[in-house]
C-alpha cells in the first residue's frame, strides 16, 4: 500500500520521469528539490490544474485582521503559483506558515501589493517558517510604510540580516518581537535602526545575544519602556546599560542566571521610571537586589521574584512600605514565608490585587488571615502546594476579599467541603478555581456551583467527585469555558451529558483517565461547537466511532490528545483528516494506527503543527517517512522514538529542521521486527 502512493497523476508522473531523468519516489534525498525545479517550467504545471493555491479561512474581506494564509494540496507548496491579492483594508497581517522557504520574496510580495499603505499598522510573523528577508522587506517597504507593530518572533529563518534590514525598513516602529530568533549583537544593534522610535523590545530566548548587543541597543534607542530580555546569557554589564534608559518602565529578565546583586544595584540610580520588574528564576539574585531596586523607584507596581531565592530577609517586608501607594502585583514563588512575613505584606501594600505565595514554606491559616485582613482589594490569590493551609483560611478570603476572580489551591490537601462553602457562598464575582489534587467531593461542588460567573475550574486527581457533583456545576455555571477531571474515575457518559445540555461555552475539556467514559459520552460532548482542546489519555472503551463524532460535531477542534486509547485506528484519522481542518496540535502516540491514517493525516490537516508519533508499532521506517513528506514541512514540532530518529533518512530530518521543526526524541523500547 505505501509503495503504491502517486506523487501526481498518472500521465504527469510518466511524463515527468522520462523529461527529467530522475526518479520521484518520496526515499530520494533530492526528489523534492528535483520536482520544484522541474515544476518552474509552464508545461509541466498543467498537470497540477486541481491544485487551488491560497485561501483565506474563515473570513470576510472586509475584516481589519488578515488571519493565516495556507495551501489547500500537498503539492502546493511545491508548485509556488502566485498568491491572491489582499483586501486593501488590512489593518494586522499574520501570515503564519505562509510559505517554504524562499529568498525571492515574490509569492509574499504579490500577495500586499493591494493593501492600502496607509491602513496596515500591525503585521505579525510568528512561526512563519517560510519569511526571509525579501519578504519582511515586501511587506515593510512596499506595502506596510507606516507599520508601528513587526513580530518576528520563532521564525528559523530570521537573523542577523533580517533583523537589520527589518530595523532599517521600520523607521516608524514602535513595537518589535523577537522571540527565540538567531540574532545576535549585531542583528540586534541594528535593529535599533527604527528611527528612535521603539519603545518595545522582546528578545526572549534569542541566546546569541551578548553584553554587547544589548550596549549597543541602548545608545540607538533612548526610547524604550518596555523590554524583555528573558534567558539571555547577558551579566551586570548588560544592567548598567540599561539603568541609562530613561523611560524604561517594564523589565522582564526571567531567568537570566549571571546576573546577580550587583548588577541590580545600578538601577537604584532613579534615573527611569521603572513600574515592573520581573526577576524569576535568577539564580544569584537575593532579596538584599530588590531592596536596591525598591529603593531607587518608589513607584513601582509590579514585583516578581519567583523561585528566585529561597529565604527572604525581614528588611525586603519593611522596604515594601516605600511601594504602599502604588504595588499591586507581588510575587514570591518558592520562598520561606512567615505568618509575620505576610502581616508585613498586609500593612504595607493595602493596595495588592494580586499576590503569588506557590510553593511557599511556612504559609499558614494565620499568616493568610493577616494578609487578607488588610489586602481587602485583592483580586487574584495563588496557594498552590501551600500544604498548611486549612478551612480556616477560606473562610477569610471570603470574608474579606468580596473582589475575588482568581484561587489556586492545587495540592491544599487539608481543604475540606466546609472551606468551599464560605468561598461559594460569599466570593460571588469568582472567575477561576483550581482545586487539583484537593479530595473534593460532591458537596464542595454543591457549595461551588454558586459561583455562576465560574469560567475555569479544575478537579484533577479529585476522586471523590461523581456524575452527581458534576451536574451541580453545570446547571449553574454555565458560562465555564475550561473544565479539568484529570483523573476522576467515578465521571461517566452521564457527567458528560449534563456537561454538554449546559454547558455550550465550554473550550477546553480534560478527561483523561476516566476510564468508565465510552463512545456515548463523546457523543454528547459533539454538541459543544465551541471546544479547542480535548485530552482523554488511556479511555480504553472509546473507539474510533466516538472520535468520528467529537472530529464531525467539534468544528473548532485545534487540539487532541488520544494516547494510548487502544481502539483508536485509522478510521478516527481519517475523519479527523476530513471533517478537522484546524487542528493544530495532536498526540496519537501508542494508538494501533497504520501507515494510511498517519498519511492521511499528515498529509490533509493544513493547520497541524505540533505531532507527538511515539510507539506507533504498526507504522514501518517507510511509512513514517512517506507520511512526514506528505506534510510538506509545515509541523514546527515532532516528537519521536530515537529509534525511529535514528532509522530515518538525515535529508529527511534536515529538511524538516531547516523548516523550523523542533524534533523530541524519547529513549523508549520499539518493536524491532517493525524497522
Amino acid at each position: 500500500m505505501e509503495s503504491a502512493l502517486k506523487v501526481g497523476g498518472s500521465r504527469g508522473r510518466g511524463r515527468r520521469k522520462r523529461q527529467h531523468g530522475q526518479s520521484v519516489h518520496p526515499k530520494s534525498d533530492v526528489a523534492e528539490r528535483d520536482i520544484l525545479d522541474y515544476l518552474q517550467r509552464p508545461a509541466p504545471r498543467k498537470t497540477f490544474k486541481d491544485i487551488r493555491p491560497y485561501s483565506v479561512r474563515g473570513r470576510s474581506f472586509p475584516s481589519t485582521v488578515l488571519p493565516s494564509l495556507r495551501p489547500r494540496h500537498p503539492l502546493a507548496r511545491i508548485c509556488r503559483p502566485p498568491a491572491p491579492p489582499l483586501p486593501a483594508s488590512v489593518e494586522t497581517l499574520r501570515p503564519s506558515a505562509v510559505y517554504p522557504p524562499s529568498t525571492d520574496g515574490e509569492p509574499l510580495n504579490s500577495s500586499v501589493e493591494n493593501v492600502n499603505p496607509h491602513g496596515t499598522s500591525a503585521s505579525r510573523f510568528s512561526r512563519a517558517s517560510g519569511v526571509g528577508v525579501e519578504g519582511l522587506e515586501a511587506v515593510v517597504t512596499a506595502a506596510c510604510p507606516r507599520l508601528e507593530a513587526l513580530g518576528s518572533d520563532r521564525i528559523a529563518w530570521v537573523g542577523d540580516r533580517e533583523a537589520a534590514r527589518g530595523g532599517r525598513m521600520a523607521r516608524g516602529c514602535r513595537r518589535c518581537r523577537l522571540d527565540s530568533v538567531w540574532s545576535d549583537r549585531w542583528g540586534l544593534a541594528r535593529c535599533g535602526g527604527c528611527g528612535g522610535r521603539l519603545e518595545r523590545l522582546g528578545v526572549k530566548w534569542c541566546m546569541e545575544i551578548s553584553d554587547i548587543g544589548v550596549e549597543l541597543l541602548v545608545k540607538k534607542c533612548r526610547g524604550i519602556k518596555v523590554l524583555d530580555v528573558s534567558y539571555l546569557k547577558i551579566t551586570n554589564k548588560s544592567l548598567h546599560s540599561i539603568s541609562s534608559l530613561e523611560k524604561l518602565e517594564v523589565l522582564s529578565m526571567v531567568g537570566c542566571s549571571h546576573i546577580d546583586n550587583d548588577g541590580l544595584r545600578y538601577l537604584n540610580n532613579g534615573r527611569n521610571s521603572l513600574l515592573s520588574i520581573d526577576v524569576s528564576r535568577c539564580d544569584n539574585v537575593t532579596s538584599y537586589g530588590l531592596i536596591s531596586v525598591i529603593e531607587g523607584h518608589k513607584s513601582i507596581q509590579k514585583l516578581k521574584s519567583g523561585d528566585c531565592f529561597p529565604d527572604i530577609s525581614p528588611v525586603f517586608f519593611s522596604k515594601l512600605s516605600l511601594l504602599k501607594r502604588t504595588l499591586n502585583n507581588l510575587k514570591l514563588d518558592g520562598s520561606q514565608v512567615s505568618a509575620s512575613s505576610l502581616k508585613a505584606i498586609g500593612l504595607n501594600c493595602k493596595n495588592l490585587i494580586d499576590i503569588s505565595l506557590s510553593k511557599c514554606r511556612g504559609v499558614d491559616d494565620e499568616g493568610i488571615s493577616e494578609l487578607v485582613k488588610n489586602c481587602t482589594d485583592l483580586r487574584t490569590i495563588d496557594l498552590t502546594c501551600c500544604h498548611l493551609v486549612m478551612d480556616k483560611a477560606m473562610s477569610a478570603i471570603a470574608s474579606h476579599c468580596k473582589n475575588l476572580e482568581c484561587l489556586r489551591l492545587e495540592s491544599c490537601t487539608l481543604l475540606t467541603e466546609k472551606g468551599m462553602d464560605c468561598i461559594g457562598t460569599r466570593c460571588s464575582n469568582l472567575k477561576e478555581l483550581d482545586l487539583t489534587d484537593c479530595n473534593m467531593n460532591d458537596a464542595a461542588l454543591k457549595f461551588l456551583s454558586r459561583c455562576s460567573k465560574l469560567m475555569v475550574l479544575k478537579l484533577g486527581l479529585c476522586s471523590g467527585i461523581s456524575n452527581e457533583g458534576l451536574a451541580h456545576v453545570s446547571s449553574n455555571c454555565r458560562n465555564l469555558r475550561e473544565l479539568d477531571l484529570y483523573r476522576c474515575s467515578r465521571i461517566n457518559d452521564d457527567g458528560l451529558a449534563s456537561l454538554a445540555i449546559s454547558c455550550k461555552k465550554l473550550k477546553k475539556l480534560n478527561i483523561c483517565y476516566c476510564n468508565e467514559i465510552t463512545d456515548k459520552g463523546l457523543k454528547h460532548l459533539s454538541s459543544l461547537k465551541e471546544l479547542q482542546d480535548l485530552e482523554m489519555r488511556s479511555l480504553y472503551k472509546v473507539t474510533s466511532l466516538g472520535i468520528t463524532a467529537i472530529a464531525m460535531g467539534c468544528i473548532s477542534l485545534t487540539e487532541l490528545d488520544v494516547k494510548k486509547c487502544y481502539s483508536v485506528d485509522d478510521m478516527a484519522m481519517s475523519a479527523l483528516a476530513q471533517y478537522s481542518p484546524n487542528l493544530r496540535q495532536i498526540n496519537i502516540s501508542y494508538c494501533p494506527i497504520t501507515f494510511i491514517g498517519l498519511w492521511k493525516l499528515l498529509g490533509n490537516l493544513r493547520c497541524l503543527q505540533d505531532a507527538k508519533l511515539v510507539h506507533l508499532t504498526r507504522i514501518s521506517v517507510e511509512g513514517f517517512e512517506l507520511a512526514l513528506r506528505a506534510s510538506c514541512g509545515r509541523l514546527k514540532k515532532l516528537k519521536l522514538v530515537t529509534a525511529m530518529k535514528n532509522l530515518l533518512p538525515p535529508g529527511l530530518l534536515q529538511m524538516l529542521q531547516a523548516r523550523g521543526c523542533r524534533l523530541r526524541c524519547l529513549d523508549k523500547p520499539v518493536t524491532s521486527r517493525l524497522y
